[in-house]
């Protein structure tokens, strides 16, 4: 695939099959996504795809990877040999500009063509092979009227050099070749870049695993693991498998998942990711998920369809490209009959069509958008933020009103613990107790006690809705229902009690924690236009108190129902609406929002509705989206601005005879490149 026209036609000739619902080419990662009926096979897909003209195989990260590899090393073959050709027939050249005429003028000639015609068939492969096989299928494409220009220099040349005339264009037709070769060279290069992020991100699961098997470790490639297998990680080793931690407390680096640069602390029970690295203590791990099915290779799926969707920009570039082939051959034509009839003589007239036919490319169009969305995309992910679709941030460019939900959105979601006795001693029996269950506010006491040595007791029990108990020199301590612990102060429902039953209670408070820079993120929306507002179900005084802390307008006991008409009315009211929410009952509000964000934290309905995920705990992911994705649009219209702009200044240029073949190859591969640079700028788009 070399342009948007390449995308219409895959396109297009994919859903003409029946039980084929959907099809979304990705330019970049040249490939495609098929949606289909259970009937319809691999080998009708592949049959449909050779018919429009290409050559296709199922998807496989290697495969890919290696066929990358042998087409650039192909085009740096074929660049080191046009490259070569053209400084030998340059310095032939000369001496026919110097004013060797005659038998020595065409002597040099001869030398030329027998240098430049075998430099030109071997050179010239990529662009002849591709533009053979678009013929074939009575199709055209990009390649058509470069092969078209490239033959008809040539041919030119051995006709003058045949009938002993005074001009030939070899050293013009390899040049040309040599121009186009390196354009087509550092496009490749800049494409595989753009892809840098999933590729990278794949690339962080390891090859091997430490299986244990009857308490023996086995070395196990990582497409044999199984789920419900015990993996054993040791300390500096990264994660095979998604999983739940059996044995051991480690640190774990989740950095390239969350962006968050300090590790998270992991103990039994607790959940960890494949990819990540295991950084203090050895872990032993029973897989929950394998291969295909972990939550890093679901994140790179989501960058690859989120660099393959259809936004309007994309859809505008599609169609102009679609009219290029017979516009630029028409326009061509009647180039070469207007200076025909102009007395300027056959030989000129082709040049200035030839130019015509090469100058004019729909490439820098065709990636104006693409290449865009997969930088920005790969930027946010470096921060922690995934972006499932790519038309999304086109969407999120243009809001100007931000809905939260309040708990697990703009709050954490758990209960942070307060109020926790000082003494060691007491402080240990606490740990002990709250060890001994499973209950939120326990585990919330647990991750606040980290790295508290728990007191040896007796008899330590859990009491089902009470809380637990046991014996601690020789005293009964308590940790539960603040009645039930011994003291008659309301605790309300968050708030538990704790301390021996023979006096001595003390009250612990638990708060659902704003995120951090939550007042900062919602600072930063507002100066970037975007009203913030907090919604949430919850009671009036709580969300009072949220939306005062964050310091932006609120609602409160708003209902799911709510939720989604208050998006519909902000809609109606022109305002393009960001809905960030993680719950269940976000969920249609989510999907009735312009565009829709939820924390890796959400509900599967909560991930499943967003557009854009983001993990870890700080809110600055809602602003620092936004910005990246005005900054894209920018970048966006600039390159629309550029392919545009090239266009309508080389095309009259070349169409009245001012730019010669060899030139409209700088210029046309030139655009290109142009554009992908441009993109290329986004890689810092997420700071």
């Amino acid at each position: 695939m070399r342009c948007a026209a390449c995308i219409a036609r895959i396109e297009g000739g994919l859903v003409e099959i029946p039980g084929i619902h959907s099809a979304r080419v990705n330019l970049s990662a040249r490939r495609v996504r098929v949606e289909h009926d259970p009937a319809v096979g691999e080998d009708v897909i592949l049959k449909a795809l050779r018919k429009v003209g290409f050559d296709a195989h199922p998807f496989a990260g290697d495969a890919i990877t290696g066929k990358r590899s042998d087409e650039s090393r192909k085009l740096v073959l074929a660049l080191a040999v046009s490259g070569f050709a053209a400084m030998n027939i340059m310095l032939l050249s000369v001496s026919v500009w110097a004013g060797a005429v005659g038998t020595t003028r065409d002597l040099f000639h001869w030398i030329s063509a027998l240098i430049g015609v075998p430099a030109v068939a071997y050179s010239g492969r990529p662009f002849f092979e591709s533009a053979l096989a678009a013929i074939r299928k009575r199709r055209t494409n990009m390649d058509v009227p470069i092969s078209i220009g490239v033959i008809v220099t040539v041919a030119m040349s051995l006709y003058e050099t045949a009938t002993g005339g005074e001009h030939a264009y070899f050293d013009g037709a390899v040049m040309l070749l040599f121009f186009l070769l390196a354009g087509r060279f550092l496009d490749s290069v800049m494409r595989a870049r753009a892809e840098d992020s999933v590729a990278a991100l794949l690339r962080r699961v390891p090859s091997e695993a430490t299986v244990l098997i009857n308490g023996k470790q086995v070395r196990r490639r990582v497409d044999m693991l199984l789920p419900g297998d015990l993996l054993f990680v040791a300390a500096g080793e990264r994660i095979a498998a998604d999983g739940v931690v059996v044995e051991g407390s480690s640190n774990i680096d989740r950095a390239h998942i969350t962006g968050e640069s300090l590790p998270e602390r992991i103990a039994p029970g607790g959940r960890v990711l494949a990819g990540t690295i295991n950084l203090s203590r050895p872990l032993t791990i029973r897989a929950t998920a394998v291969g295909n099915q972990t939550a890093i290779a679901d994140i790179a799926r989501l960058m690859e369809q989120a660099s393959g969707s259809k936004s309007l920009y994309v859809r505008i570039a599609d169609r102009a490209a679609r009219l290029y082939a017979p516009a630029v051959h028409s326009l061509a034509g009647l180039t070469f009959l207007g200076w025909m009839l102009a007395g300027t003589g056959i030989h000129q007239s082709l040049l200035i069509a030839v130019a015509v036919l090469i100058i004019t490319c729909p490439c820098a169009l065709g990636l104006a958008v693409p290449i865009a969305q997969v930088v920005t995309a790969g930027a946010l992910m470096k921060r922690g933020i995934l972006v499932k679709e790519g038309s999304a941030l086109e969407r999120l460019a243009t809001a100007d009103i931000a809905l939260l939900d309040k708990t697990g959105t703009a709050t954490r979601g758990r209960l942070d613990a307060s109020d926790l006795p000082e003494k060691v001693g007491e402080r240990a029996i606490l740990a002990a107790l709250a060890h001994a269950s499973r209950h939120p506010l326990a585990r919330s006491v647990t991750s606040a006690l980290e790295g508290v040595e728990a007191a040896k007791g007796d008899r330590i029990a859990e009491v089902p809705g009470l809380g637990v108990e046991g014996y601690f020199a020789d005293r009964r301590w308590r940790f539960g229902r603040p009645d039930w612990v011994g003291t008659d102060r309301d605790g309300g429902t968050t708030t538990a009690a704790f301390g021996p039953t023979d006096g001595g209670v003390r009250l612990i408070h638990f708060a659902d924690a704003l995120r951090p820079d939550a007042q900062r993120a919602m600072a930063e929306l507002d100066g970037l236009k975007v009203l913030p507002q907090l919604i949430s179900g919850d009671q009036v005084d709580v969300v009072r108190q949220v939306a005062g802390v964050m310091g932006i307008q609120w609602r409160a006991r708003v209902t799911p129902a709510e939720k989604n008409v208050l998006v519909i009315e902000q809609q109606a009211a022109g305002h393009h609406v960001l809905m960030v929410g993680d719950g269940l009952n976000d969920g249609p509000a989510l999907k009735a929002a312009d565009v829709a964000m939820a924390p890796a934290a959400a509900s599967d309905v909560g991930q499943m509705a967003a557009d854009i995920v983001f993990f870890g705990d700080s809110l600055d992911a809602v602003p620092r989206s936004v910005r990246a994705a005005r900054r894209m649009m920018r970048v966006v219209k600039q390159n629309f601005a550029l392919a545009i702009g090239y266009n309508v200044l080389a095309v009259p240029l070349a169409i009245a005879g001012m730019v010669t073949p060899l030139i409209a190859a700088l210029a046309m591969s030139g655009s290109s490149i142009l554009v992908v640079a441009n993109a290329l700028r986004l890689r810092s788009a997420a700071r």
